[in-house]
């Protein structure tokens, strides 16, 4: 696997056959997708909740995605995550194979493109670095040793993220009417954290870091690095999402769409790559266990509202996901009830 790894290779070598999207596919030129302020940021510090809430819904239905400000999470905390990830990804990738493989079951893994690289037609242009996150005092023993600071730092940071998480949660349940603890019952106790490092790009006008997709998480709040290179597709046009110091990015998944019965939208977006300058990014899945029924919420449905989606354990629901590639289409066509 060390070999494969971009990071690798990337160096002085034009962008591989393997890597070159279809026409179709490819960003173009970075310079035509609009980067601004243009997706809403939430003040969580703010005392009034019904504003919060409001805001949180309001951008959970128009965009799928929002910034988060004042969140509680420290600035401290959040330097030295993003300064260990990216110390882990400078590592030699054989050091990063070894200190990944330490788990039978994999909890803990690094990889390079997709988890699908095999059968991938196109790589993408990233490497990852995903583990189990809860309960932390089993898996963490599978984290890496190296940096020496991962894990006592790594640790904190994903408790105090998924504390974040479970608020967000909570609004978005007083938003849609639904009980406020309907997330945690299994819902979000599954969390996974993948941090993707998106090296240097000869031509970022001919590949991808991700691909257009949505995630099958119920929401993801990902840590920005400095650098640009992500776009959220809305109103059939890609636009940029500026990086805003100490902001967390947050968006909605596909399986919140199906819980909520289509009021939020599990958003499409991709990460672009830069020819000058690497991108280290975390994102903080919050998934549901394998066992719990993904379906729309039963005070969301009745005569007049019934159900939009079809009821699935959530493992059935991340066979179909895979299959259809992260697709909105297709998994509109695989969870639609409409389908029956």
């Amino acid at each position: 696997m060390e070999d494969l790894l971009v990071s690798s290779w990337c160096n002085d070598r034009a962008v591989p056959e393997t890597y070159i999207f279809p026409p179709e596919q490819r960003p173009g030129k970075l310079i035509d997708v609009p980067v601004g302020n243009n997706i809403p940021v939430v003040d969580l510090g703010v005392h009034d909740q019904t504003q919060i809430i409001q805001q949180i819904f309001e951008a959970s239905q128009d965009f799928g995605f929002f910034q988060v400000i004042n969140h509680g999470v420290p600035n401290h905390l959040m330097d030295d995550a993003m300064s260990v990830f990216k110390e882990f990804h400078a590592m030699s990738g054989k050091d990063k194979t070894i200190e990944c493989s330490k788990d039978p079951n994999k909890s803990c893994s690094v990889y390079t493109g997709s988890q699908n690289y095999a059968k991938e037609k196109f790589h993408l242009w990233r490497d990852g670095l995903l583990h189990l996150c809860n309960p932390q005092e089993k898996y963490i023993q599978f984290w890496p040793e190296k940096p020496t600071r991962y894990r006592e730092v790594v640790g904190p940071y994903t408790t105090e993220v998924r504390k974040l998480g479970f608020r967000i949660l909570e609004f978005i349940s007083r938003g849609l009417g639904i009980s406020p603890g309907h997330f945690s019952s299994g819902l979000a106790e599954n969390p996974i954290l993948l941090v993707n490092h998106y090296p240097p790009c000869p031509d970022p006008s001919l590949t991808l870091g991700q691909g257009k997709h949505t995630d099958p998480s119920i929401i993801n709040i990902l840590l920005q690095s400095e650098v640009y290179g992500l776009q959220v597709f809305k109103d059939k046009e890609w636009i940029g999402v500026k990086p805003i110091p100490y902001a967390f990015v947050v968006n909605i998944g596909y399986p919140l769409q199906i819980i909520c019965n289509g009021k939020l939208k599990g958003a499409e977006h991709r990460v672009v790559t830069n020819s000058n300058l690497a991108r280290t990014t975390a994102s903080f899945f919050i998934n549901p266990l394998d066992e719990i029924i993904i379906e729309p919420a039963k005070t969301l449905v009745d005569a007049s509202n019934p159900a939009l989606y079809r009821s699935l354990l959530y493992k059935d629901f991340l066979i179909k996901y895979v299959a259809a590639s992260g697709n909105t289409r297709a998994l509109e066509e695989a969870f639609s009830n409409s389908t029956e």
